[in-house]
């Protein structure tokens, strides 16, 4: 069993659910990442998205743009995103870490040398934004080769067939980006979610995750009643981005207990 699914079947059995935050690997500060992975993990974050830079994330508001643009300014690539993944197993070894980005950083490191190397560092699952499941069946039989869960995206327009497709193969949890549009803009809304998760199930066996709008306690506590795991990533991001290198490992480890707070004060609704 993977560090993912062992991860949401402990929660499953606690009746609680999965808190997923979102950084950008070396923003904002190329050598805070792992201090602030470590950070969310011991305020209570159960599974970490590490967000590869890229310069044209074209799913992404201006928020999560910026943070890549200005990781890249400071020289971050795929090479240095796995010695982050590779510096948080040095202190962490529990928590799972996916890495979530586009095809070309992939593709440009080469396919086959990525799946070893993001083994190798401690990586638990991929998310390629870009790589929709009836294309990438073969880079999905490779991370799974390795007991690298593939994760995909599913959204509101997503047809029945998508869902099949993604059911057929992905692991560890779906995504589902709960807005139309892109990361950071929009208003969530609770009951078009609710709606949307049963007909997700149907085709989709592993635990679901929704993420996009989600920005307080508030609206992760109402989540928390139909979803299996609330992804928060924008307002991060926004936090820490204004904070001193001395003062962001506490901030954003501060906000992830506010939530896990919220998350674990109502199990009404939770799904066993």
């Amino acid at each position: 069993m993977s560090r993912i699914a062992a991860t949401f079947e402990r929660l499953r059995a606690q009746r609680r659910t999965a808190l997923i935050p979102y950084i950008t690997a070396g923003d904002p500060y190329a050598d805070a990442t792992v201090d602030i992975m470590l950070a969310m993990a011991g305020a209570g974050a159960d599974v970490i998205e590490l967000g590869v830079p890229f310069s044209d994330p074209m799913a992404d508001g201006p928020v999560i743009q910026k943070a890549s643009e200005r990781a890249l300014a400071k020289g971050i690539g795929m090479g240095q995103v796995l010695a982050m993944v590779r510096g948080f197993r040095e202190r962490n070894d529990t928590t799972p870490v996916v890495l979530m980005g586009y095809a070309n950083p992939v593709e440009r490191y080469g396919i086959e040398r990525f799946v070893a190397d993001a083994k190798t560092a401690g990586v638990d699952g991929v998310l390629v934004v870009d790589y929709p499941p009836e294309e990438c069946e073969a880079f999905a039989s490779q991370l799974q080769g390795v007991g690298l869960d593939p994760i995909f995206l599913l959204a509101p327009t997503s047809t029945k067939q998508r869902m099949k497709d993604v059911g057929r193969i992905a692991r560890g949890y779906v995504y589902y980006v709960s807005l139309k549009g892109v990361t950071g803009a929009g208003h969530l809304d609770t009951d078009a979610v609710a709606t949307m998760l049963p007909r997700i199930r149907e085709h989709v066996k592993v635990p679901v995750g929704v993420g996009f709008g989600i920005r307080d306690a508030a609206t992760a506590k109402a989540l928390s009643a139909v979803a299996d795991a609330v992804v928060i990533g924008s307002r991060i991001v926004q936090l820490l981005e204004v904070e001193p290198r001395e003062n962001v490992a506490a901030v954003g480890g501060a906000f992830i207990a506010s939530i896990r707070e919220a998350l674990d004060s109502s199990t009404e609704g939770v799904r066993a």
